[in-house]
């Protein structure tokens, strides 16, 4: 039992090794199955479809660990689709200020998202649960239930080309230059004040509060940076997949599952930006096994849902056995 307990703590405790252990053994997997998967043009290529995934967890987890949610990551992401194919038509000569449209539209998702929660003081489920309805909505409202419009060959390069001709991989793909670049963004930015307050606000927003922090300031911030990825992680999708009516749909499970499977703590103040990207390439490489395995796609939704009970699970019961021990120590003696 005991055994069990420290595996638990490891895995959901925030441990970056752990999931990059976890991550070992799924890929070991998918080369028992598939000794090809590892070879340079099929690694690029499960690493450019990660990116998206692996760009929207580390937005999610700024969220997350300030003690908020954003569910309204998937839908943001559809939506900007919609948008840029609706807005760019084809013409590329609209490619860059449809792109600074995108960039607009997904700041101002973030930031109302993050006023709503910070000074309405609704909770950012309800928020973010209301911003994904909007959106889902308004789209088809704009669009009359079908996606039109056409992306651009210069909008889609991000997402689909790469850099050419290389030895042993033949293309490093631009969607994993763009996610080492948000990766790495992510992580410096956890190293600055912001990012002690970020963690600080999701540990105890009140004692945070207290010391100074501006609470409300850092959570909008996160919401924003969410939003930013999004967007990011929407060009690169529609580059890579094209635009219809199912892009973006359950997105916002998946990264919070792959956020929670890198330890962090889904009521915040817990976890490393580097170890919820590396849950995000755990998950995709999980659904990559399954596909080795001929497994059905409906198994995903519950996988999903399992690690994501278990998460909460685990840090409800963390929560709650300090909270036991200590109670006596703060009885004063009569």
């Amino acid at each position: 039992m005991q055994r069990l307990r420290s595996a638990a703590a490891a895995l959901f405790g925030g441990g970056t090794g752990t999931v990059f252990a976890l991550l070992i053994v799924i890929l070991a997997g998918i080369f028992a199955m598939n000794p090809g998967f590892f070879e340079g043009p099929s690694l690029m290529a499960f690493l450019k479809q990660a990116a998206p995934l692996v760009i929207l967890a580390a937005g999610q987890y700024f969220v997350i660990v300030s003690g908020n949610f954003d569910l309204s990551v998937g839908a943001l992401v559809g939506a900007q689709v919609v948008i840029a194919a609706r807005l760019i038509d084809g013409e590329e000569s609209r490619t860059v200020p449809v792109l600074l449209v995108m960039l607009a539209f997904g700041l101002t998702v973030g930031l109302v998202n993050g006023l709503i929660t910070t000074v309405l003081k609704v909770q950012s489920f309800i928020t973010t649960l209301g911003m994904l309805l909007v959106l889902y909505g308004a789209i088809r409202l704009w669009t009359g239930g079908a996606p039109t419009g056409a992306l651009s060959e210069a909008f889609r390069k991000v997402g689909r080309h790469g850099i050419d001709d290389v030895p042993l991989v033949g293309q490093i793909p631009w969607a994993l230059l763009v996610m080492l670049a948000v990766g790495a963004g992510a992580i410096l930015l956890m190293r600055t004040r912001f990012g002690r307050i970020v963690m600080a606000t999701g540990d105890n927003d009140l004692a945070a509060a207290l010391s100074g922090a501006r609470v409300a300031t850092v959570r909008t911030a996160a919401f924003v940076l969410s939003g930013l990825s999004a967007t990011i992680a929407g060009v690169l999708i529609g580059g890579f997949a094209g635009v219809s009516a199912q892009v973006g749909e359950g997105l916002e499970f998946t990264v919070i599952t792959e956020v929670v499977l890198g330890g962090v703590a889904l009521g915040g103040g817990r976890g490393t930006a580097l170890a919820a990207m590396a849950g995000a390439l755990a998950i995709e490489a999980l659904f990559t096994l399954f596909n080795q395995m001929a497994l059905p796609a409906t198994l995903r939704p519950t996988v999903q849902g399992a690690i994501i009970i278990a998460a909460v699970a685990y840090a409800a019961r963390q929560r709650t056995r300090p909270a036991a021990v200590t109670a006596p120590a703060t009885v004063s003696p009569s």
